[in-house]
């Protein structure tokens, strides 16, 4: 597929999104989530890709959804732009159920919407000069992708209120310090940050990883004793480590 709004590599088990439109910050228009959407669709179906790993062109991630775009579709607080919204849930939902690791690589802004879909990745990494938050508030519309039930899962209530009320930003330092990203670092460290990151994933067992995501997935969703049953009760067929647990048994009895 040929793509307008980002930029989309594959190489060595690692497919790379760039989201690309710097002009606007990289904002969330109707046809880059549809691009979005249909570039996850792409990553799932490629079998060679482990993980995948988004990032910014530009001074931003994505300052947000283009309310400029979408101004028209605005009434009472709420998108009336239904296309929009069920692509980016359907985006959001594709990320968390693939068998896939995926990575947000925060190099700036990160705002609102652009805030929804970061709390969806699996494992996020920020520059420390990052600017992060939650301006719903700010312009009067509700939040659809999940900002009210995953944000207090990743940084506590009384947090996730405090950035959603004052539609204050934080920088990707404080982000680290809150549990709302894995790591923070200097803006030039920060694809070599990921990029270690990821090559420690490609060494491990991408079935073993793909049965732990479901596990994670499911067991936020639940109590923790359902979640422990459901865990226990699992089978997954994993088998691309055969050979390394065949060489681990080779060296041990030696």
């Amino acid at each position: 597929m040929n793509y307008e709004n980002i930029i989309y590599t594959a190489q060595d088990g690692v497919a790379r999104i760039r989201l690309n439109r710097p002009s606007v910050m990289n904002a969330l228009s109707p046809q880059l989530v549809a691009e979005l959407l249909a570039a996850v669709r792409q990553v799932a179906a490629d079998d060679s890709v482990k993980v995948m790993v988004v990032s910014g062109e530009g001074r931003a991630w994505s300052a947000g959804v283009d309310l400029q775009a979408l101004n028209a579709s605005i009434q009472g607080g709420q998108f009336s732009a239904d296309q929009i919204l069920i692509d980016g849930v359907e985006f959001i939902n594709m990320m968390q159920t693939m068998p896939k690791v995926t990575i947000a690589q925060v190099n700036g802004f990160c705002f609102t919407g652009a805030l929804e879909f970061m709390l969806a990745f699996d494992l996020i990494y920020a520059a420390e000069e990052a600017k992060i938050g939650d301006t719903h508030a700010k312009w009067g519309i509700a939040p659809k992708w999940g900002m009210t039930q995953r944000l207090p899962q990743m940084v506590g209530i009384l947090k996730a209120r405090e950035m959603s009320f004052t539609a204050q930003a934080i920088t990707g330092k404080e982000a680290e310090k809150i549990g709302l990203v894995n790591r923070a670092v200097p803006l030039e460290n920060l694809e070599n940050t990921v990029n270690q990151v990821v090559e420690h994933i490609l060494g491990n067992s991408a079935q073993g990883i793909a049965a732990m995501k479901e596990l994670y997935y499911k067991g936020m969703n639940t109590t923790l004793r359902e979640g422990l049953a459901i865990e226990y009760q699992s089978h997954y067929i994993i088998n691309d480590r055969q050979e390394f647990l065949q060489g681990f048994k080779e060296n041990k009895s030696k």
